[in-house]
């Protein structure tokens, strides 16, 4: 074992190596940098995380994408956004949030057909998505022109907090009733070619199933990424 930390002490020692790491560290790697075996790092990663969950703390630890991670809590989801936009100006513009929520819901999609559920153009976010190595090419459609088929990466897994994409929040549980619910069915069903044009009516007390997806992404899985304000670059040019 790591010279000077006992068994007990294992919990706290993983919550210091992955307070300062900044992707996912599996079991094994942890047991290597404490020279114990890996029963024992479950164990104690099983601990912390129910430490965290019970003591009502800002952080949690979540196993996501093969590893283990810090994360903020949904509940300060709102207050630490803040805190960090008000630095980080290289946030992603709402039209890619957007984007984003679409291809993680509809995976597999074309490019065409973000744009259908949108109702505008998605070149660009989906360009911006592609670069910051969230969303990856993964084929073609069976359909004319072989359009490419966009779906999310281990990167987008790393960053919301998902041991995979079933992790994500079900859609329906932020409609505000069972009609709009109804209405985010048809709506995710346009991505079949011969429905696209179903639509959720533009009324004003219906969110947009881009809307809900969105808060479902990052409201409700509290993600806000750590940063280096030493790199923080100031722009305010929407991407």
């Amino acid at each position: 074992m790591f010279e000077g930390i006992d068994l007990e002490q294992l919990p706290a020692a993983i919550e210091a190596l992955l307070f300062v790491s900044d992707e996912p560290v599996n079991a094994v790697v942890l047991a290597k940098m404490l020279d114990e075996n890996v029963e024992e790092i479950e164990l104690a990663l099983d601990a912390l995380q129910k430490q965290l969950d019970e003591s009502g703390r800002g952080i949690q630890l979540r196993e996501v994408a093969g590893g283990w991670r810090l994360y903020t809590h949904p509940a300060y989801h709102e207050l630490v956004q803040k805190y960090v936009l008000s630095w980080d100006t290289r946030r992603m513009s709402n039209a890619a949030l957007e984007t984003l929520a679409i291809v993680a819901y509809s995976q597999p999609v074309t490019r065409a057909q973000v744009s259908a559920v949108r109702g505008v153009t998605s070149d660009g976010p989906l360009a911006t998505l592609v670069e910051r190595g969230l969303v990856k090419e993964v084929g073609t459609a069976d359909a004319p022109g072989n359009p490419m088929l966009y779906a999310t990466t281990q990167t987008f897994l790393e960053k919301y907090g998902l041991r995979s994409t079933a992790d994500l929040p079900d859609l329906e549980e932020f409609a505000p009733d069972e009609k709009t619910a109804q209405l985010i069915r048809e709506r995710l069903g346009a991505i079949d070619p011969q429905v696209q044009d179903a639509a959720i009516p533009d009324q004003a007390d219906i969110p947009t199933v881009e809307e809900l997806a969105t808060d479902a992404i990052t409201g409700a899985l509290g993600v806000v990424e750590k940063i280096d304000f030493d790199k923080l670059t100031f722009n305010t040019d929407d991407e």
